[in-house]
């Protein structure tokens, strides 16, 4: 029920979805009689689909604590829950951003050893597709969670786009080791100590990130998301500023329909749709955000992220690297051979 268009964005998306990912089945949980109505006027999506009616729904614009307190039985509620009663393996949303999150870190809890959520972004650049986090979760981020970040964003990559080995780098002012504030110097020492699986490249620059330098770019939630929405606007800058100029004069007009093909090409490499879904990464369970402006097509794409997640380890390759970095920082801590503890 959420996003700018609802079930007749989301209907279509299952049935696009549907098409490419056979043997999915999907619960729609909102307004039935929407819901029914949409179905009807798609028999691919009705054919995998069971309505689970709900008669409230979480507005876009409502707080995260009120989703809490007022949120239970809603259509948002009912999917999150349906992970941890086990009906579901993934649940995809393109409602209120706050309001599932804070649902879902309440339904389902964090993950062990680990201490915050991270929203992870798909970024796409010249070698492919960059997994960004955290781009909202957290204002501020620690090193310790920095390091969960990179373990959970190198997880993911590995998990959603096939990458065997990722490669991670920290979002730094510099690539030099004294640039940067303490806790992201203190977080590269930690994953260049510490033999996990992945290759730590070390610390990267924003131009890094549309270069395809490394597979995950690892920062906290504020510089994050500003990166993401400058992005964001500046694309929407370039296409209209294309648009514009190829339009500005017969000869432009004659040129633009010369390089039709190219132009169609670049448009569906930018479409952000391509990319859409960002998983609640560091829950006991899947939960990805599609955007809320999302086309049938994008949110298709959110289900595909939803359903390799679900299909892949990533949730046991998490594990295993916390474990190595738990069993290193206990090493450390350890007094050495020889020297007693002081109490």
């Amino acid at each position: 029920m959420g996003g700018d268009h609802g079930p007749s964005i989301v209907v279509p998306g299952v049935a696009k979805a549907a098409e490419a990912l056979p043997g999915v089945r999907f619960l729609l949980h909102g307004d039935g009689a929407k819901l029914e109505a949409e179905l009807a006027r798609c028999p691919a999506a009705k054919a995998v689909s069971e309505v689970r009616h709900s008669d409230k729904a979480i507005a876009m614009d409502e707080k995260p604590a009120q989703a809490m307190r007022r949120g239970k039985g809603s259509s948002m509620w009912n999917a999150v829950e349906a992970l941890k009663t086990g009906e579901a393996q993934a649940c995809v949303s393109a409602g209120n951003t706050g309001a599932l999150m804070a649902i879902s870190k309440l339904i389902l809890r964090m993950g062990a050893d680990l201490e915050r959520p991270a929203i992870v972004a798909n970024w796409p650049t010249l070698k492919g597709v960059t997994a960004v986090l955290d781009v909202g979760a957290n204002v501020e981020s620690d090193a310790e969670q920095l390091v969960e970040f990179a373990i959970m964003g190198a997880a993911f990559h590995h998990a959603v786009h096939g990458s065997k080995r990722p490669t991670v780098g920290l979002l730094n002012v510099g690539s030099e080791d004294q640039k940067g504030h303490e806790e992201v110097r203190e977080a590269h020492a930690i994953l260049r100590e510490t033999k996990l699986d992945f290759d730590y490249h070390g610390f990267v620059e924003g131009t890094d990130i549309a270069y395809g330098t490394v597979d995950v770019v690892v920062t906290d939630g504020f510089t994050g998301n500003v990166a993401l929405k400058t992005a964001e606007g500046l694309a929407r800058f370039f296409s209209h500023e294309i648009k514009t100029t190829l339009t500005s004069g017969p000869l432009a007009m004659l040129g633009a329909v010369i390089a039709s093909g190219a132009l169609k090409k670049m448009r569906a490499r930018l479409d952000p749709g391509r990319v859409n879904g960002g998983p609640l990464l560091g829950l006991n369970g899947i939960v990805v955000k599609s955007h809320g402006g999302a086309d049938a097509n994008g949110f298709a794409s959110a289900i595909r992220v939803a359903t390799n997640l679900a299909r892949s380890d990533f949730r046991a390759e998490i594990d295993r690297n916390l474990k190595r970095l738990t069993a290193v920082a206990a090493k450390d801590a350890a007094p050495e051979e020889g020297q007693g503890a002081a109490e």
